[in-house]
């Protein structure tokens, strides 16, 4: 190499390209060298020798030395030509490039493009099709019913048992249909039918006959027209006022068969109510007392001669008489609930003779019956029931303990022991017996789905795998298994490894999960490493947990209280890492002054203990024992970051890892570190986030005026997919990992995210019902403001709580006229809510006055604490936390004031600078409550508001 060729390898050159030694750097350094350089325009073409061309569109200044390739400069010809290479060689268009010593030269048109797009790996990104600006809203997906629905066994189909003769027709009467009462069941709810009577026609003909005109009669003799009159109107308006207030109140019809059309379809008391007795009214009550004393004889005679008939068909075995002629007993009584007129006998059955979908009441029940008729005919169901069933009539006794006998577990038995399982499953869910006996019993009889379906809705996983365990150890471990798979299709990789634990032989299969748990990092990942070190886990396993116990910062927010409290229970499979990490967690405890939130005081010192007796004896001796800090009762202040951000923030949380998942609308979403650097970023237009519970992963919502474009994002992965368009007025910002609850005009909707599309699996409200404000969620709750519609055509608000995932009704508390007012109200998770007012209300305001309603205890006028500033916004609320913003002291920012729990004063103040008015966000997840402002800053702190987890502006950068 001469000195002049030498010398231009060290000078700075006008570049027009590169060629990369392939060969020897390989491809991929090759192709990074390449994207690192790449410019808009750029070309990428092979040399015959395998080195690649690199052509810029622009030339650029750079030293030989440190270019990515060997540089190609331009010539005075306009040819291309390699640094060392004989630039006279090569003509326009051409490329001189040297070799060994050896100018070789090629005509660039004709060499073969590299195609960098075969680099790109675009498994992570979502396909987004642009739209024209002010184009019409996308059309959302259809969504299809899957609600599930109260079976109806049909035990006299399946029987064979004819309808009832005619003579039995014209010798029953009717009885009377008690008042509906609302239901908190789950299913579907029936149609209603025109009210009955509250007067049986017998007992009303024999009342008018015998005491209304002897009375009549009597006070006419003496004068006292207008007593006569008093007297027959008060006759007309007593059974008239009944009649209008059960026309309000609705009716529905009983079961086919059933002996008292209102008593079989009396629904149980709302969830969280007592049962109450119906009143009676008074008229009636005097009524029936009345026709007692003149027709009892004649009504008595013809119940004894009902009884004796009824007797005689059971003794002579025509079962199929003495089936249709039963009435029902409950409750070792005549009848759950009495009606307040029943003179008549009770109807025959007409329909099918199966166990009914609902509990009911006996049809009997009357002024005349008592316990000596009900035990007679208890003990002669109970004799029936035990012939059939020797006869091999199983339906039939099955038909008579449900339905006639009142007892629908021992109807579920015998059907079980004649092994008529999927019978007795619909049986015992169309009864709501108990839920792990439902769950045990759609299992044995194959449908899988259904019982976890079951087994998830009632929370009942756990006692039937104990319930399945006594008769079927195998059927267990399957059933513990699909739970399993439950949680994992759900994105809790915890939650899984959690329930496979339970069973030493699938603990191995758990080591996936627990892999994909400790990704999730914070607590999640702390509860997830001492199952690895139980397993056997290695010296990578081994040194993550001491990084925890050593770390700083909140032990609750970074999950060291979690490890210690774990490592407490489960020690490692290696006796010296078992005492290394025993000891380190040990100390840690002495440090954060004890297990902190992840134990309560009752289990904090036995687990200590049992740390201590593991722990390296030494050390043990000299630690102190933990002394729990106390708590401050002081407001603290923070102040956001004075500039706003590049990026618009639409809704933030901060993870259990410690990063922060932001979506910034049009922008996407990014997971950015806690002081504000990039880690991952997803081109996903979202304008709200929709986090699961257990943190392993996100939807992320796109509104488009009344429709939304719903992605689900894998936070272990970091994967997104598409999942549906949906037409909402409001999503809830929190889920389970599976079922997502939306709220429109119709009620309240949830939906299954796992379906391949939107799929209802529940609906909550309706008869004129609707929601009003936002639903307030926590993973064991939900709590909203429900606006129903009264009888005088008024309306009434109430403050409704259900238990989730079953979505039993827990409360319903009136609300008074002033504790509500949309806009300027929240609702909390746990059965509060919250209004803010300006105060003083008659003049200038200049503070704010919140007012807490909780339930059964509303607020009165001036209740609750006082903060400076007028909120031009209502609160906002997630779960248990809340959340008032008004304008900054100086009026150029905005201070936001955070508290938890109903009736709480503020426990945190957060200053936003530079801010608009815009309302404020707050977020409650893991061991964090995240505060958001459109202008772009992001604040973090623990739940009560005492230390600072996190602290950014979102840039563009």
């Amino acid at each position: 190499m001469s000195a002049g060729q030498s010398a231009a390898f060290r000078a700075t050159v006008t570049a027009t390209g590169f060629v990369l030694d392939v060969p020897v750097i390989g491809p991929a350094e090759a192709a990074a060298r390449a994207v690192a350089s790449w410019q808009d325009g750029a070309e990428l073409r092979r040399l015959p020798d395998g080195r690649w061309l690199f052509m810029l569109a622009a030339p650029v200044e750079i030293r030989a030395d440190r270019a990515p390739g060997l540089p190609v400069v331009r010539t005075d010809r306009g040819a291309q030509a390699a640094v060392g290479a004989d630039a006279r060689a090569a003509d326009a268009g051409q490329i001189a490039v040297g070799a060994g010593g050896v100018t070789a030269v090629h005509r660039m048109a004709a060499l073969p493009d590299v195609e960098p797009a075969a680099w790109l790996d675009l498994s992570g990104l979502t396909l987004h099709r642009p739209r024209p600006v002010g184009a019409a809203e996308p059309e959302a997906d259809p969504v299809a019913e899957s609600l599930p629905r109260r079976p109806e066994p049909d035990l006299r189909a399946a029987a064979g048992i004819a309808p009832r003769t005619e003579r039995a027709r014209r010798l029953t009467e009717d009885t009377p249909a008690g008042p509906r009462r609302r239901s908190s069941s789950p299913f579907a709810r029936r149609p209603g039918t025109r009210p009955s009577s509250g007067t049986d026609p017998l007992a009303l003909a024999a009342v008018v006959l015998l005491v209304v005109l002897p009375l009549l009669v009597v006070a006419g003799s003496q004068g006292g027209v207008f007593h006569a009159g008093l007297l027959l109107l008060a006759f007309a308006a007593g059974p008239a006022a009944a009649r209008l207030r059960r026309s309000h109140r609705g009716t529905a019809p009983g079961p086919e068969g059933s002996a008292d059309a209102a008593a079989a379809t009396t629904p149980a008391p709302e969830h969280g109510r007592s049962r109450g007795r119906a009143r009676r009214p008074l008229f009636d009550a005097l009524l029936a007392r009345l026709a007692m004393r003149t027709a009892g004889p004649l009504i008595q005679g013809r119940h004894a001669r009902y009884v004796r008939e009824l007797t005689r068909a059971f003794e002579q075995r025509r079962w199929e008489d003495a089936l249709r002629d039963a009435i029902r007993l409950t409750d070792g009584r005549p009848g759950g609930q009495r009606p307040w007129l029943t003179l008549g006998l009770p109807r025959r059955y007409e329909g099918a003779l199966r166990p009914t979908p609902r509990v009911g009441v006996s049809g009997g029940a009357s002024p005349l019956s008592g316990p000596t008729v009900h035990q007679h005919l208890a003990a002669l169901y109970q004799r029936a029931a035990e012939e059939l069933e020797r006869a091999g009539r199983v339906e039939e006794a099955a038909f008579v303990l449900a339905d006639l006998r009142g007892a629908p577990a021992e109807a579920v038995a015998l059907l079980v022991r004649h092994r008529r399982t999927v019978q007795a499953a619909e049986l015992a869910e169309g009864r709501d017996l108990a839920a792990d006996l439902v769950v045990r019993l759609w299992w044995q009889a194959g449908e899988r789905e259904r019982a976890v379906r079951t087994a998830y809705r009632r929370a009942a996983f756990a006692p039937a795998v104990d319930r399945l365990a006594a008769d079927d150890p195998a059927a267990a471990r399957e059933l513990r298994a699909a739970w399993a798979a439950h949680c994992r299709d759900s994105g809790d990789r915890l939650g899984a490894a959690e329930v496979l634990w339970a069973d030493e032989a699938l603990r191995p299969s758990a080591a996936a999960d627990l892999r994909d748990a400790v990704a999730l990092g914070g607590p999640t990942r702390s509860r997830a490493l001492p199952y690895l070190l139980a397993l056997g886990a290695g010296e990578v396993t081994r040194a993550l947990a001491l990084a925890v116990l050593d770390s700083d910062g909140d032990p609750a927010a970074t999950g060291r209280s979690a490890l210690a409290a774990a490592l407490a229970e489960l020690p490692a499979a290696d006796p010296a890492a078992d005492r290394e990490l025993a000891t380190a967690a040990a100390r840690a405890l002495v440090r954060d002054g004890g297990f902190g939130t992840a134990l309560g005081e009752r289990d904090a010192g036995p687990r200590h203990q049992r740390l201590l007796k593991r722990a390296d004896p030494l050390v043990a001796a000299d630690l102190a024992r933990p002394q729990r800090a106390a708590r401050s009762e002081h407001s603290t202040a923070y102040t956001a970051a004075e500039r706003p951000g590049t990026l618009p923030v639409l809704d933030a949380a901060l993870l259990g890892s410690g990063a922060v998942l932001v979506a910034c609308g049009q922008a996407g979403v990014r997971l950015l570190t806690a002081d504000g650097r990039t880690k991952a970023r997803w081109d996903v237009p979202a304008d709200q986030l929709v986090l699961a519970d257990h943190g392993g992963a996100a939807l992320l919502v796109a509104g488009y005026g009344r429709v939304r474009e719903v992605s689900r994002l894998d936070l272990v992965t970091r994967s997104v997919r598409r999942w549906t368009t949906l037409s909402a007025r409001q999503i809830v910002p929190s889920f389970d990992g599976r079922h997502l609850i939306t709220a429109d005009d119709d009620g309240i909707t949830v939906l299954d995210t796992l379906a391949p599309r939107p799929t209802v699996v529940w609906r909550e409200l309706g008869r004129g019902e609707r929601l009003a404000g936002r639903l307030a969620r926590t993973p064991a709750g939900c709590t909203g403001v429900v606006v129903s519609p009264l009888p005088d055509g008024t309306q009434t608000a109430e403050l409704w709580r259900w238990d989730l995932p079953g979505w039993e009704l827990r409360s319903r508390s009136r609300l008074r006229p002033d504790a509500f007012r949309p806009g300027r109200s929240a609702a909390l998770a746990s059965g509060g809510l919250l209004a803010a007012e300006p105060h003083p209300a008659d003049g200038p305001p200049s503070s704010t006055v919140l007012h807490w309603t909780t339930e059964g205890t509303p607020a009165g006028p001036g209740a609750g604490a006082r903060i400076e500033g007028v909120a031009p916004h209502g609160p906002v609320a997630d779960g248990d936390h809340w959340a008032l913003a008004v304008p900054g002291p100086d009026g150029t920012g905005v201070l936001l004031h955070t508290g938890a729990g109903a009736g709480s004063a503020p426990t945190a103040t957060v200053s936003f600078p530079q801010a608009g008015m815009q309302a404020p966000g707050i977020r409650r997840h893991a061991e964090a409550v995240t505060h958001w402002h459109r202008s772009g800053r992001v604040l973090a702190t623990t739940p009560d508001g005492a230390t600072l987890l996190a602290h950014l502006r979102v840039t563009a950068g």
